[in-house]
Formats: C-alpha cells, structure tokens, sequence
C-alpha cells in the first residue's frame, strides 16, 4: 500500500465497525482514501498467488492470505473477509465461483486439488480475517455483507466486460469466463466483480487498447479503486510515445524538473534525481512521456543562441539556487547534456521505437508571453533568488526569462516565469491571473498548472 497518508490497523476497524458491510459506493471510504495504493483483499491475494507459480500447496496459499491480513496494522483484513462474504453471500453456483477463481489466479492454486470446494476455501479466507481482526478485539463478529449493487455502476461494469469479450475468451482456456464474470458482477458484488475482471485480464496478458483502459480508469475511479488496481500488471496498448500534453495535470518538462532541485533534492545524486524524474508518466500516458517532453524542452535549450551564462542562470534561478552548478563543476550547458543523456537513454529502454521529434513553438502567443514578463519586471526588479553568498539579481533573472521566451519557446518562458514568481512569492492581481489562465489554456496546461504554482499569489479585494 501507499498513498499520502496510510491509516493504521486500528482506525480501519474502527471504521469497519462503524459501517458495517457498508459499500464503497454508498457509506464507506474510497480505497484510495483509505490509503490503498495497488491491489487488496481477494484479487490481492489472488495476485500473490498468481505469481507464485503453478506449484501452490494449501501451508502456502494460506500463509498468503495470513500476510495479506496482516498488512497496515491488520487493517487488510477488512477488505480480504469482506471480498470473501460477499462472494459466500450470493447464490452465485460453484462452478461461477470456480470459474472466476482459476482465471484471477492464473490457475496457480486450484482449492479443489486439494479435496475442497470454492465455498469452503472461501470459508478459509474468511476465517483467517476474523482470526486477525480478533487481535484488536476478541469479540468481533464479521457483520453482515452490504455488497455493492448499484445498477448504473453494474450495468457499466458489464459494459466493459462484453467490450473484452471476444479478447479474453480467445487469450484464456477456461470456458465460460466470459459469463461467470458478468455473474459475479450482477449477481453478488459489482466491485468485487470488476476487480476479478481486470485480475483476469492481466493473468492471461490480454491487449487493452488505450481507450478501453480510460474507461476502465474512469470506471474503476467510480468504485473507489486508486488507479493502481486498473493500470498495475494490465497490457495495455498504447499509442506511439509523443510530446502531447494529454493526460497532464500540472507542470511538466523542464520547469517541474527544477522543482525536484530546491529544498531537499540531496537525498538524491542529481542524475539519480533526473532519472527518476522521467519515469513520472502517471497513468494516462505512455512510457516515456514525460522523458520526451523533457528532451525536446531541454534541446530547446541547448540548440540555441542562449548564453552559457544565461543558461546557468535560469537554472540556477528555477530551482531557488538548490542545485548550484559551480559545486559540481559544471557549466549550464554541460548540466542540460547530462538531462537530456537521462532522456534518451530511458527513452530508449521503454520506448525504442521513439524519434525525437521538436513541435511547433507557438509563435502567435509570443508577444502575450513577454508583455506578462515585463509588466512583473519591476515588481521583481529589487528582489533576489538563492540563498548564499552570490544571490540572483531579479533584474538579471527577467532579462533571461525574457530571452527564452523571445530566442528559444515562449511556453517555455512562460512557464519558468511562473517557477520564479512562485520562489520569490511575488503578488498578483486578479486581472493578471486570469490573463494566465487564458495563456495556459493556450498552452494546454493541466487544470492544477497554475492552482498549484501561483494562485496562492492573487491578491484578492
């Protein structure tokens, strides 16, 4: 699990207890509130067992189960008992139970070879829950399951599940999975349900095109799931990697980069920092994304008439002087070389196929750029940037950022002009920011690009 914030043992039963057999569509808290980050309960411990290998024996499989409850605290075992009843609740047939069993574990563990039906293995599951939920408090008794049957919610779960149809019949040798699937999710629990559903999917490697994993993304966000559950393990086809700004929510490229370089970036060497900056492609994009757009803003950079001085400078001035390059020995230039070496060797491991490719610089909305660097150009005028002995003289870092959105991209200009307002807490006015918003439309930007570097500096009437 992870998460910002991952609630102890004790305040998830407490929680549990406080709305029994509740659904996450109706009373209790979206998994990612409660701080799960990747798979849990039943399609958890089907995963583990999934991945076990083909030789499973019962001491295993249950020690499995015992580890997935004890997980935060023993908090886990919520999810995992409550998975289990809901299943143990329907009048769902065996063979439906069986059916979705073998698929979701890749057919690792099989409770029938070892002289059990689904129902009494399920039993077990739900015992070991118990067992684990009694440590905090001896009188527990499971409350009765609630499962989740909203039917707009079902009927879209089934919606999806038909779309892999024809995919997943043809990728698995069980018969009838296809149904059993859509049982479970009508006739005992549609969270459960979609959960087994992508289970599936990813034990027998089906190809997701991309918009079918949107939807499942958006489909999944509406049972509570973080998106881990839908993309973790999950074959999905993407497209070819590209700078596009889809699927971005805030900043990007070079000026988030230099985000990673203020106040604390140390725990880190600053290759490493760059190397796992371009792995941050979230979960809309493909691989490498964001290693390409990185690239194409840093060759920007490096392929133009700027200075090595004014280089050093705005780097210098984008990341507050929290990575000062004199330390290291390097020149502005020299460090920009070693970001976009990062680039195209991460880029070349996930995404071989990818030609870096530079895309049109918006041209038409140069003037708009500079016009907002010069009027914050006297505001900034008697301020500095970097602590030490050799501050950044505000009038020095406007003249660079005037360069880079003249010289080189003026979206990039715009968006280290928002990187320095940020650090030197400049004040804006409610007519300037919305100036801003229009500009980032222009540009694309996520809906948090500006709410999370500068909308704080509005200075309101």
């Amino acid at each position: 699990m992870n998460g910002e914030r991952t609630l102890t043992g004790r305040e998830r039963f407490t929680m549990m207890t406080a709305f029994p057999g509740g659904s996450m569509a109706q009373e209790r808290l979206a998994y990612y509130e409660l701080g799960y980050g990747e798979d849990f309960g039943l399609t958890g411990l089907t995963e583990r067992l999934g991945q076990a290998g083909p030789e499973v024996g019962m001491a295993a499989a249950l020690g499995y189960a015992e580890e997935i409850a004890a997980g935060s605290e023993g908090g886990e075992a919520v999810e995992l008992g409550e998975d289990a009843r809901r299943l143990l609740a329907s009048e769902l047939p065996e063979h439906v139970l069986h059916t979705v069993w073998l698929a979701s574990t890749r057919q690792a563990f099989d409770p029938v070879d070892h002289g059990m039906g689904v129902r009494e293995w399920l039993e077990r599951i739900s015992e070991v829950s118990t067992a684990q939920l009694r440590r905090d408090k001896r009188s527990y008794v499971p409350p009765p399951v609630r499962p989740v049957r909203d039917e707009r919610l079902c009927r879209a779960a089934v919606a999806e599940i038909r779309v892999m149809a024809p995919d997943l019949a043809r990728a698995s040798a069980i018969p009838d999975l296809v149904r059993c699937l859509e049982q479970v999710v009508t006739g005992a629990d549609g969270d459960l349900g979609v959960r087994l559903f992508l289970r599936s999917l990813k034990a027998h490697s089906v190809p997701v095109p991309q918009e079918e994993y949107r939807r499942l993304l958006v489909l999944g966000w509406q049972f509570g799931f973080p998106p881990a559950v839908v993309h973790d393990g999950l074959r999905i086809v993407w497209p070819p990697v590209s700078t596009s700004r889809y699927g971005l929510d805030d900043d990007f490229g070079l000026s988030r980069l230099a985000v990673l370089f203020t106040a604390g970036w140390h725990h880190r060497t600053p290759r490493a920092t760059v190397e796992n900056a371009v792995q941050y492609d979230g979960y809309e994009r493909p691989p490498g994304s964001e290693a390409a757009i990185l690239l194409e803003d840093t060759r920007r950079i490096l392929d133009s008439a700027l200075s090595d001085d004014t280089i050093s400078l705005l780097w210098l001035a984008a990341t507050d002087r929290g990575h000062d390059l004199d330390r290291f020995g390097l020149s502005g230039r020299e460090w920009l070389e070693q970001v976009a070496d990062v680039c195209e060797a991460h880029l070349s491991e996930v995404a071989p196929a990818y030609v870096p490719s530079v895309s049109a610089i918006r041209t038409d909305l140069r003037s708009a750029v500079l016009g907002e660097i010069r009027e914050t150009a006297p505001v900034a005028a008697g301020t500095v940037i970097g602590p030490g002995t050799l501050p950044l003289q505000g009038t020095a870092v406007w003249n660079a950022l005037e360069q880079v959105a003249s010289k080189v991209d003026p979206d990039l200009g715009f968006r280290l002009l928002l990187s320095a307002l940020k650090i030197l807490q400049l004040p804006l006015t409610e007519t300037q920011y919305a100036r801003y918003e229009t500009l980032g439309s222009d540009f694309q930007y996520g809906q948090s690009h500006l709410l999370f570097s500068v909308n704080h500096l509005i200075q309101r009437n």
